[in-house]
């Protein structure tokens, strides 16, 4: 049977704009309070989901969330009508009125955590979506995105759904930005490397300093135990107390991998040598296994965070070469465009580099591979997937009218408090899950 990887990238919301609202995301603060271009995020978001699609790969689509979210600014005591808690948020809150504003859920990197039928105790694909607690805005996102994710794959003789973990600190979980799945191929078992900021038990083990560490080891091993994965196939990596107080929120800021090449970073995890000893173990043939690792003379922390050098996807094309897909701040730094034309030529599998326009993602902090989730599927896997959110170009047609129909050109913190944008998103909304076959999946609908 074959087996495959697809892609599912998450469509920029109406509200897409740039609040600044993830501390320890440098370009997130960085571009805080710019005015910002709903319609061309989503449309570059489209036109890269087109050009994998294009380049042979299954690409599907993930809806975004409901904003601004009246729902939870009901639960904080806002009272009245619709456009009277907006606009009583705004005035008397705007910190937290800017929050259930977010479009952040166009990072679908972070939206679960997904293991394979390959890797699980019960041979299906198991799905749980990550609490995000660290983050006010993103904490929001759980319930939605379960609804949306078991909207997408239903058939339960394939598919299964955990509850998001306890939304506690203890137990934050940040999803497939810090997990990465390496494979002889995407049908075989696998070695599935879940990588935490700190132990939420131990407070004698490193820490960060500055940044917080978003990501939990206890959040790891819960998940591993929902996805019933053996030990055996189960590394637990601590990301680099050091590189996340310089900017690196999430281990794929700074590694990357996939099928048998793991792409990263000389300062990126506690315990690199004995750690990358027992990947190898695990994987198994470690001749097949590729250890691509940058060192600092080659391309700086600083850099890698600046192009997102490794917040790029790594995808395998038909012809079984490597691919990398990064962002054009990647093609316009000088030593990171000169690292990757040399890259291809050292006999990894890595063979091409293709760089695409996705800025304004890349200012509200995320880069290509933030904007994807990864699941691996067989072929009968495929088929049991709700068709409707599979791109083709009828489908890729109809999104960019749909963007066209219902997005701003512009939006700035002012405009987030006009009540016409939720009528206005509510009603994107609405249609787009007709549009998906995704039926009733936002409390407005529910």
């Amino acid at each position: 049977m074959k087996y495959f990887e697809a892609n599912f990238d998450g469509l920029v919301g109406p509200t897409h704009n740039y609040a600044g609202l993830s501390v320890g995301n440098v370009a997130s603060l960085s571009n805080a309070n710019n005015t910002s271009s709903p319609k061309q995020a989503a449309k570059q978001g489209l036109q890269k989901m087109k050009a994998l699609h294009d380049l042979g790969l299954v690409q599907g689509v993930l809806a975004p969330q409901e904003r601004p979210d009246v729902y939870t600014l009901r639960r904080l005591g806002f009272t009245g009508s619709d456009s009277d808690i907006i606009t009583s948020a705004a005035k008397q809150a705007p910190a937290v009125f800017r929050a259930v504003c977010s479009a952040s859920s166009m990072w679908t990197a972070n939206a679960a955590t997904i293991s394979p039928s390959a890797d699980t105790a019960d041979n299906k694909v198991h799905f749980t979506p990550a609490n995000l607690t660290n983050k006010f805005h993103r904490s929001l996102e759980p319930q939605t995105t379960g609804r949306i994710l078991q909207a997408m794959f239903a058939d339960p003789k394939h598919f299964a759904h955990h509850q998001h973990l306890p939304d506690n600190d203890h137990f934050g979980d940040e999803g497939a930005a810090n997990h990465t799945r390496l494979c002889s191929d995407y049908g075989k078992k696998g070695v599935e490397l879940f990588v935490f900021g700190r132990y939420a038990f131990d407070q004698s083990k490193a820490a960060p300093k500055r940044f917080p560490a978003r990501h939990t080891l206890e959040a790891c091993e819960a998940v591993a135990r929902l996805h019933g994965l053996s030990n055996d196939h189960v590394v637990y990596m601590q990301q680099n107390p050091d590189v996340i107080d310089q900017g690196v929120f999430h281990n794929d800021v700074i590694a990357v991998g996939n099928q048998n090449v793991l792409f990263y970073h000389q300062q990126a995890f506690v315990d690199s040598q004995q750690k990358l000893a027992e990947l190898k173990r695990k994987f198994g043939n470690d001749s097949e296994l590729f250890l691509i690792e940058v060192s600092d003379k080659e391309v700086s922390v600083q850099e890698a965070i600046n192009t997102y050098l490794f917040n790029t996807q790594v995808i395998t094309l038909a012809n079984g070469e490597m691919a990398i897909i990064a962002p054009t701040e990647c093609q316009d730094s000088p030593t990171v465009s000169r690292y990757l034309a040399d890259l291809t030529t050292r006999g990894t599998p890595i063979k091409k580099v293709h760089y695409y326009d996705v800025k304004q993602s890349m200012r509200n902090g995320g880069g290509p591979a933030c904007l994807r989730l990864r699941v691996a599927l067989s072929e009968q896997e495929r088929q049991a997937v709700n068709q409707h959110v599979l791109l083709n170009e009828t489908l890729f047609t109809t999104l960019n009218q749909w963007v066209d129909k219902h997005y701003r050109d512009q939006i700035s913190e002012a405009d987030l408090a006009d009540p016409q944008l939720l009528a206005e998103s509510r009603s994107a909304l609405d249609e787009l899950t007709q549009i998906l076959n995704l039926g009733s999946v936002y409390p407005f609908q529910r």
